[in-house]
């Protein structure tokens, strides 16, 4: 199945409530969070879009996911305007699978987190593309959602929000998403340049309700 998405945006440095701030009901891995999903340790979607921060855990167990077996096998992001290859990644044929039960919290970056240095001429950069190629396992998912959160140190800089919808049980499905991307204050993006790892961004893995995978990244811009 392929699926093409723009990305509806949040307005740039929107202020949010943080709800950090507020009373809060559960806790996971030092997270506190507003609501917890029913049955599971994780936030609801409408819970991580008030974020304006980066989460300083992740909000899923690495087991999350296997009752629906997904898995990334590619990666590609693109200027979309000029059409070249900016980032790509693919899974390799025949990789032995990893037991992730058997990764302890203190090594789940190693697995969860990814660090890009895409250079500094990126940041002026008006649209860019994305193709995400994933399979599924046995069970048919009724509704898959991703919700992504960029962040520089504690200011959201934008957060996009894309619905795949239905995929068939045992298939192999291209995700192709574009990301119009906001102006940057020219202080603000010299100080992404000046201060690289610190842009970050969550995101977030819906089957319905459920989050099932929680990724986070990192950002360089060097000149």
């Amino acid at each position: 199945m392929h699926h093409l998405a723009r990305a509806p945006q949040t307005q740039c440095m929107m202020e949010y409530e943080n709800p950090w701030n507020r009373l809060q009901q559960s806790v996971i891995e030092g997270l506190e969070h507003l609501s917890l999903v029913d049955g599971t340790m994780s936030p609801a979607a409408d819970d991580v879009l008030l974020y304006d921060q980066p989460t300083p855990s992740y909000c899923c167990s690495l087991t999350a996911n296997s009752p629906w077996g997904i898995e990334f096998e590619s990666f590609r992001i693109r200027d979309y305007d000029s059409g070249q290859c900016l980032f790509e990644v693919a899974k390799e044929p025949g990789a032995e699978e990893v037991d992730l039960t058997q990764i302890p919290p203190e090594f789940e970056d190693q697995v969860r987190c990814i660090s890009y240095d895409f250079g500094a001429a990126f940041l002026d950069l008006t649209t860019i593309g994305t193709t995400l190629t994933f399979s599924v396992g046995a069970e048919p998912i009724p509704n898959f959602r991703m919700i992504e959160r960029h962040y520089f140190r504690d200011t959201l800089l934008r957060s996009f929000d894309f619905n795949f919808g239905f995929c068939i049980p045992n298939s192999t499905n291209t995700w192709e998403a574009i990301y119009d991307m906001p102006e940057l204050d020219p202080e603000l993006k010299q100080l992404m340049i000046d201060n690289p790892w610190e842009t970050q961004s969550d995101s977030f893995y819906y089957v319905g309700d459920e989050m099932v995978l929680h990724n986070k990244a990192k950002y360089a811009y060097t000149q």
